[in-house]
């Protein structure tokens, strides 16, 4: 295990200061070197995140809690889920999702009371917002023009895809044959964590070892998704992670995905791309590649990527010999 002494923290009211330079870097250097971060001060604020909190782990407990009791029960008695699917490829979790844009879900989903359909509307307006900021941050540590990478996430239809996985960790009695959950790399844009401050699992791949990710009280995790390498034609990655099963305690973890909308042609961007060595990365529209996604998520990107621009190479030579 890695130390995770070197884990870049980012205090964002620095921003506003002398030290926005020193800060900016940080930034920078996180995003070529990790492909992690957590965020400090990050306008949030703190009674809100408190309300969610408890909303959420209100919600497990009355909830979700004996349904997951019961399939874990089943699963490690047999060693398999109920369609058969082995324990060491299954997720010790229990999650709900939560569609903000382009249309909101939330008044669709069952056992969601008023208030806390109330509070999780708030908080997704304000990591929306959060979201953006960052996404404007990056294309100036980049030097891409204001607003490049919002308008490459809004596509033809003018909005991003926006959502929210709310998940749960429970205590497991066997991390050893079963995982929090599995190691994979986000397909998306930018991902924003509000994760448990008192029970931890969640770990990244860095130089070929894990690191974990320290809990902090009201930090916000931010990771870069797929999409973000390919637009930054690799200068910034995104990262395999996984979360390890824990045997004491039930992780709370919040994380919202701001996307690309399904309809975004992403491809790296000019300005980023030599003249004489190309675009590292292929080009293509987002709701394709989350078919291949799907498919493949716990396994390498790269032949993700590599599978579109071989795509691109065969339409390029058909359109030369017609």
């Amino acid at each position: 295990m890695a130390p995770t002494s070197q884990f870049p923290i980012i205090n964002m009211a620095l921003l506003a200061g002398e030290e926005r330079p020193a800060a900016m870097q940080l930034l920078h250097d996180a995003c070529e070197n990790w492909g992690f971060f957590e965020i400090l001060n990050h306008g949030i604020s703190t009674e809100l995140m408190d309300e969610v909190e408890k909303m959420t782990k209100d919600h497990y407990k009355r909830v979700r809690e004996q349904r997951f009791l019961e399939f874990a029960s089943k699963t490690l008695k047999q060693g398999c889920d109920g369609q058969g699917v082995k324990a060491e490829d299954l997720d010790w979790e229990s999650t709900f999702f939560v569609r903000h844009l382009p249309e909101s879900n939330i008044s669709e989903i069952p056992d969601l009371d008023d208030d806390y359909r109330r509070v999780m509307k708030r908080f997704a307006a304000e990591l929306e917002k959060l979201a953006e900021r960052l996404l404007g941050l990056l294309c100036e540590n980049l030097g891409l023009e204001k607003g490049y990478l919002t308008r490459a996430f809004r596509g033809p239809a003018g909005a991003p895809t926006f959502g929210t996985k709310v998940s749960s960790y429970p205590p497991c009695p066997r991390p050893d044959l079963v995982k929090g959950l599995r190691a994979h790399t986000d397909a998306g844009g930018i991902i924003l964590l509000f994760q448990d401050d008192r029970v931890g699992g969640l770990q990244l791949l860095k130089d070929g070892e894990w690191v974990d990710v320290p809990p902090m009280r009201h930090s916000i995790v931010v990771n870069l998704g797929d999409q973000l390498e390919v637009i930054t034609n690799g200068r910034y990655k995104s990262v395999m992670h996984r979360v390890v099963a824990q045997t004491d305690g039930n992780r709370m973890s919040i994380a919202s995905f701001y996307n690309p909308g399904s309809d975004a042609v992403i491809s790296p961007a000019p300005a980023l791309v030599e003249e004489e060595a190309g675009g590292a990365y292929p080009r293509f529209v987002f709701e394709d590649y989350m078919k291949l996604y799907v498919r493949h998520k716990f396994e390498a990107k790269e032949p993700r990527f590599e599978a579109f621009k071989s795509m691109e190479t065969e339409t390029s030579n058909r359109i030369a010999i017609a």
